[in-house]
């Protein structure tokens, strides 16, 4: 099974590049599943058929399609778990008003769109599933949810109490003990699905991002904002895709030409800078006199893409955290390389907080847990380059063992 996501920044071709590849494996005969999570529900029109919640046959007997209805998902099975978590937080003495604004977790429509796609992932007979997802910044919020909420539910209603049930009862009263056993199970069940979703996001057998631009400065600026923070999520991104590459214009004449011939001028030029900063690798798409609708229209574009090759072949990534050094006692120093590209380009602040480092890149944050060598040591100094940040420790003399 793969899960391959596309996105980009709005406008730049992702639906369309999205359902070509879903069609071009189901003409070579693999059973694809291309879904979409963008509200916008470009897809159905991207393959010239209506779409629904639940997948049916799009084209060719191998492909099918679906968007996901995020809404009708709220409306259905978050308001079990909802009322669930407002019985946890009453329970332990918070009030009514106070239990109602806690129970509205952050981004629940995008953590049930991402668990439905896992869902039809295991649950059908597809060989892959392709994502079209919404717009770049959604999704990086999309798919750092998983982890997100996790640590939202672990500090709204740790582990040890879902699982101490002689609590709950203290807590609720004996009278109420079946309702605390359902909502700990509820929450241990919701614990597991974000555990679950993680777990794929983070699979690299498994799991890749396509990321698709346009050959513009400023798209191709936000592309590798984006290459950095996906790489801090480790989340393997395994192509670019410039979309809408102008004809090459050579002898012919006049001011149409002459703007095509400037434009293209440009496009490589950009897509020459940003081939020279990243590892990825990075194709291109023509853009088309006619606008790509329909599955032949769609075949065509994945010819060009991915001419013989394999639309499932694409680059691999390092892991994101090595450890390395050693020495003796006190005269000890490690390293713990964060491999994340074009590092050096983006704002970055570093903190520890306990056992945990916090990585800001670009108003972007993940917290990353020390390896257990490293929380009896203390930071020293850290470095960026274009491939990566170097944090540097040595023992910390209070709590390294002598």
């Amino acid at each position: 099974m793969r899960v391959l996501l596309f996105t980009g920044k709005g406008g730049v071709g992702k639906t369309t590049l999205a359902a070509a590849t879903a069609a071009r494996l189901a003409a070579d005969g693999h059973k694809a599943l291309v879904v979409s999570t963008d509200p916008a529900h470009s897809l159905a029109d991207a393959l010239g058929v209506p779409l629904t919640a639940d997948p049916a046959e799009a084209g060719p007997s191998c492909l099918y399609a679906a968007q996901v209805d995020a809404r009708s998902l709220v409306d259905g099975a978050w308001r079990e778990l909802r009322e669930h978590l407002h019985t946890v937080l009453s329970g332990a003495g918070v009030d009514e008003v106070q239990a109602e604004e806690l129970t509205v977790l952050p981004g629940v429509e995008e953590l049930l769109a991402l668990s439905e796609v896992q869902r039809l992932a295991a649950t059908g007979p597809w060989e892959t599933v392709i994502v079209d997802c919404g717009p770049t910044a959604e999704t990086l919020r999309l798919l750092a949810l998983p982890e997100a909420l996790a640590g939202y539910l672990e500090r709204l209603f740790p582990t040890h109490r879902r699982v101490v049930r002689g609590l709950l009862a203290g807590l609720a009263g004996s009278s109420t003990v079946e309702r605390w056993d359902a909502a700990a199970d509820a929450l241990g069940r919701l614990a597991e699905r974000l555990e679950s979703l993680r777990a794929m996001l983070v699979d690299q057998e498994v799991t890749s991002v396509r990321l698709v631009l346009t050959p513009e400065r400023v798209v191709a600026a936000e592309t590798r904002r984006t290459l950095t923070a996906l790489a801090l999520q480790g989340i393997r991104v395994d192509r670019l895709i410039a979309n809408r590459l102008l004809p090459e214009v050579e002898r012919e004449e006049g001011v149409a030409a002459a703007w095509l011939r400037t434009r293209r001028a440009e496009q490589d030029a950009v897509l020459c800078e940003l081939g020279g900063d990243v590892r990825t690798p990075l194709e291109t798409v023509g853009h088309r006199a006619e606008e790509p609708i329909g599955v032949p229209a769609l075949l065509e574009v994945a010819a060009e893409l991915y001419g013989d090759g394999d639309p499932l072949g694409g680059a691999g990534s390092a892991e994101l955290i090595e450890v390395t050094g050693g020495g003796k006692g006190l005269d000890s120093e490690y390293a713990m390389r964060l491999h994340l590209p074009l590092a050096a380009d983006a704002q970055l602040d570093l903190a520890r907080v306990d056992d945990e480092l916090v990585i800001t890149l670009d108003g972007r944050r993940r917290l990353v847990a020390l390896p257990a060598v490293l929380c009896r040591c203390e930071i020293v100094g850290a470095s960026a380059d274009d491939e990566g940040i170097t944090v540097r420790f040595r023992p910390d003399p209070r709590v390294w063992m002598r």
